[in-house]
Formats: structure tokens, C-alpha cells, sequence
């Protein structure tokens, strides 16, 4: 006989109060490897580790809850007993509302201490310092390519990446009004006016466009003037009441930006391997012929995968270029770190930018 309402509910009551006495035993068990990790002086946070108890965990995972679901509900568990060891003070693009601040929180769970910088220099400027344990930077954007900024930035900057997260990007237009009618101008970043160009040119062929340094500060302009719009996501238009006057406005229905986590190498080294690994690096090569083909050799000499080779001018006024580097597996690997010995032989510039566990 089928179970009514109340029965139902009398049931998840029961339910909630059991998984509320094993999640506070988990968070007792998390504050005593806390304590052992202080006088071992052990890092808190292990990305790699993290990245195995989730994919355990969905791989175990009869349903009927989703896979995705399960690695969010994880991750706030982890994040919340993390918080008990030590908190963790995360630092990205702000303000309130932004993709950056959305990543930070998909990576990390909400349990950090969040530090939104008003650029991605002040970013890295804060993680470098050690305001900050962490960094969260856009890397990547799958209609725009790679953000120049923070590639930039990884030349001369001591910071390492110690892990990653790609973020589904839905762009929202967003202004004080409710419809499109007398719109004059729109803010957002730069990224992302150039991944919605499509739309503005044919919905808005007349509005100004100008350049924010965060959507989510393109939203707060917009809440200033009524003629004003910005580009951003719906958590951004809520943080400054703003309309969402045109839903999903970007050009790519899959657009997506990849963003790296990074921090001091005392603060966390090199992340164990986890299984499912990447190497980024950034390498030049003597402005010869065949330079760079030589470079793709121990490559596939040792059987290693390249997953993207994105090239920069190094304004040095010689036509000279800096080649950004992702292959897959760990410098720990004899594979692996053979063929980044016969490479490095062959750059004029080699830096590797860090090894840690891929997103999914």
C-alpha cells in the first residue's frame, strides 16, 4: 500500500536527523586529521585527495541522485570540515556576483573566506603576498580563447597552479528597466562583450559598448544609470536588483570558461597524482626554422598527449613567442618527466606552471 504525505515526511525527518549525526561525526573525525596536520605541518587543503574521494564516490553511486549532484553535495561536506581545520582565504575577480567569485565557490565550496580584487593583477598580487592562500584566474574561454591577462601574469609570478574548474557561462543582460527599449550603453568585461557580440549587433546595433573589469562591476554601473545595461549572471543582477531583460545572450550555447587555482608553492606544493592529470608550461624556443616542430618530438617520442599549444608574442620586438603548454599527466611519471627533460633542453625559456588533478 502506497505511503501518504505524512508518512513520507515523518520518514526524511528521521532521515535528516541521522545524516546530521553522521556528517558532525565526519566533522569530528576532520578537526583530529586537523590536529595531526598541525604538528606534522601538513597542508589542509589536497586537491588531489578531494578529487579521488568525489570520483569514488560517484563511481559507487547507485542513484537515483545524479553524478554532478553528488560531487556538489560532496564538496560542500569537505569544504564545511576543511573550514574546522583551518580557514581557507581565496581570493579572485570581483565584486559580489562574478563568474570568478561562482568558480571559487565550485572549486573550494562555500566554506572559505572569500576576497574578491578588482583585477586579475590584484589577484595574483594578493596570492603572491600571502593575503590570500588562494587564487582563483580565468584561463580559458571556449569561444575566446585564452585570457592574455593571466597568462601574462604566470611569467614572472612565483605562484603555481595546483588544480582547476570549467564553469558552464550563461551571459544575462541586465538592466534597472524591464525590457530592452532605451538602452544607450552596456558594460561588462571584455571577454565577455566579445562572446555576445552577435546578439548586441543584432538586438542592440546602437548602445555604446564599454569595457568593465568584471561583469559583475558592469552590473553595478547598470544599477546607476537607467539607460544603462550590463552583462553578467542572474547571482550578479540579484546583488544590485537588477531585471534579467534577455536570458542566455552569448553567441556559444555551451560557452564555458576554464579557470586555474593557484597559490605559493610553500603554501601547497605539487599536488600527488590523482589519475587524471595535467601539466601546464610555458616554453620559448631560438626564432629558427623547425624550432617549434623540435618541441612536439619528445612529446611523442615518450607517448605523451599535448591537450592545447596557445601561442603569445614576447614583445620583445624580435617576433619572438612564448608557447603556453598543456599535456596530460604528472612530472612524478618517468614518461612524463622524460619527455619535459628532452623539451627543456630544447627552450630558450621553460617554466612549468604547475601539475594538478583535471576538472570533468
Amino acid at each position: 500500500m502506497a505511503k501518504t504525505l505524512p508518512e513520507l515526511r515523518i520518514q526524511i525527518d528521521a532521515l535528516d536527523q541521522e545524516l546530521l549525526a553522521l556528517l558532525n561525526r565526519r566533522a569530528a573525525l576532520a578537526h583530529e586529521v586537523g590536529e595531526i596536520k598541525k604538528v606534522e605541518g601538513s597542508p589542509v587543503f589536497r586537491p588531489e585527495r578531494e578529487a579521488q574521494v568525489i570520483s569514488g564516490l560517484q563511481a559507487a553511486n547507485p542513484g537515483p541522485l545524479q553524478r554532478d549532484s553528488v560531487a556538489t553535495i560532496w564538496r560542500e561536506i569537505m569544504s564545511a570540515c576543511r573550514a574546522l581545520e583551518a580557514p581557507q582565504r581565496v581570493a579572485y575577480l570581483g565584486p559580489a556576483g562574478t563568474f570568478s567569485e561562482q568558480a571559487a565557490l565550485q572549486f573550494f565550496g562555500s566554506s572559505i573566506e572569500r576576497m574578491p580584487c578588482g583585477s586579475i593583477d590584484e589577484v595574483f598580487r594578493a596570492t603572491a603576498a600571502g593575503s590570500a592562500q588562494f587564487g582563483v584566474v580565468p584561463m580559458e574561454n571556449s569561444t575566446e580563447g585564452m585570457v592574455s591577462r593571466s597568462l601574462d601574469l604566470f611569467l614572472a609570478s612565483p605562484l603555481h597552479v595546483v588544480g582547476e574548474t570549467s564553469l558552464l557561462v550563461r551571459h544575462n543582460l541586465l538592466r534597472l528597466g524591464d525590457s530592452l527599449e532605451g538602452i544607450t550603453a552596456v558594460y561588462a568585461h571584455p571577454q565577455a562583450l566579445a562572446q555576445c557580440q552577435n546578439w548586441l549587433n543584432t538586438h542592440l546595433p546602437h548602445a555604446e559598448r564599454h569595457a568593465a573589469a568584471s561583469n559583475a562591476e558592469g552590473a553595478r554601473l547598470a544599477s546607476t544609470n537607467p539607460a544603462w545595461a550590463g552583462i553578467a549572471s542572474e547571482r550578479a543582477g540579484s546583488e544590485f536588483g537588477l531585471h534579467v531583460v534577455a536570458h542566455a545572450i552569448q553567441d556559444d550555447a555551451y560557452n564555458r570558461t576554464r579557470f586555474a587555482v593557484v597559490c605559493l608553492p610553500q603554501t601547497l606544493q605539487t599536488p600527488d597524482v590523482s589519475g587524471k592529470d595535467c601539466v601546464s608550461l610555458i616554453v620559448s624556443v631560438p626564432n629558427r626554422p623547425g624550432a617549434v616542430h623540435d618541441l612536439l618530438v619528445p612529446l611523442k617520442k615518450h607517448g605523451v598527449s599535448m591537450t592545447r599549444f596557445e601561442s603569445r608574442p614576447a614583445r620583445s620586438g624580435q617576433w619572438e613567442y612564448y608557447f603556453y603548454i598543456d599535456i596530460q599527466g604528472h612530472t612524478s611519471q618517468p614518461h612524463v618527466a622524460a619527455a619535459l627533460q628532452e623539451l627543456q633542453s630544447l627552450c630558450a625559456f621553460y617554466k612549468i606552471l604547475g601539475t594538478y588533478p583535471v576538472s570533468e
